[in-house]
């Protein structure tokens, strides 16, 4: 197959979201569209159920947690496609309301597949982006809410224009560091693991935005965070009020920015509209 070939990828795609958005970019991308799933079986279930809908998604194992395994889909996207045209980082996991695990073990285990997993990913792939490429970064609402519940110093920080990344590590770090001591209300860190976390994945984009703009401008690639809504999803629970296919919209839209066009960029998008930061 020749590099010239386009393709889209879709982390965290077996189920919820992630699924819909596959589903979607079948239809509407011109290219391959790669269906990624920590659990193989899970994943090649999923391609099955796409497939039986007359739709022809790829499948690539993908654990954003596990260094080898991304390294593994990046030589798979060079090997192949010659890097890659739209990338979609959905995955993430949210602890229930009603779970019972201590707090700072939420904050942690949160932490680090939300914003960690998300970065270790982009680290690998963003270098891949092709010229005119599309990132999507899968944030939500509560980065927002969370952010208004930050100390006035930490809502500074996250929304300056010059945070670098470095800075924003230190700071996903301390909210961890400080909820193992208990003492991140009084540090300024409102009591949502899930919203710091997205706070985190919010301010990355916008980060990593800036620096497309100053090392390949002239490559026209959009990244943005977005809020898909509120889902039924088995993270999201059965009374949220949007179906998968509804919150699969403001994503899909966002990947699928035409050549061309110049915004949206580094920017959080909700129902397909700029938020305010």
């Amino acid at each position: 197959m020749s590099s010239r070939s386009r393709v889209a990828v879709v982390t965290g795609s077996n189920k919820g979201i992630g699924f819909a958005i596959v589903r979607d970019l079948c239809k509407k991308f011109s290219g391959d569209v790669i269906l990624t799933s920590r659990n193989p079986t899970l994943g090649q279930e999923a391609v099955k159920k796409l497939k039986d809908e007359g739709l022809n998604p790829l499948f690539h194992q993908l654990d954003i947690n596990d260094p080898q395994s991304i390294r593994t889909l990046r030589e798979f996207l060079k090997e192949r496609y010659g890097g890659v045209d739209v990338l979609v980082n959905n995955a993430g996991m949210a602890f229930k309301v009603a779970d019972t695990t201590p707090f700072p073990i939420q904050a942690e285990v949160t932490m680090q597949t939300n914003f960690f997993g998300t970065r270790a990913v982009s680290a690998e792939l963003l270098p891949l982006i092709k010229p005119q490429g599309r990132v999507v970064n899968v944030s939500s609402i509560a980065s927002v809410l969370s952010l208004k519940k930050c100390s006035p110093e930490l809502q500074q920080i996250f929304r300056s224009d010059t945070i670098t990344e470095e800075e924003l590590v230190g700071l996903m770090k301390k909210f961890v560091e400080d909820a193992k001591k208990g003492v991140h209300e009084k540090e300024g860190w409102p009591n949502m693991a899930y919203g710091v976390s997205k706070v985190g994945v919010t301010v990355l984009s916008r980060i990593h935005a800036r620096q497309l703009n100053e090392k390949r401008k002239a490559d026209n690639i959009l990244l943005n965070a977005c809020c898909p809504g509120w889902v039924r999803t088995d993270m999201a629970g059965s009374k949220a009020p949007k179906s998968v296919e509804e919150g699969a919209e403001t994503p899909v839209y966002l990947a699928l920015l035409p050549p061309g066009v110049t915004e949206p960029h580094g920017q959080f998008v909700s129902e397909k509209k700029v938020e305010i930061w």
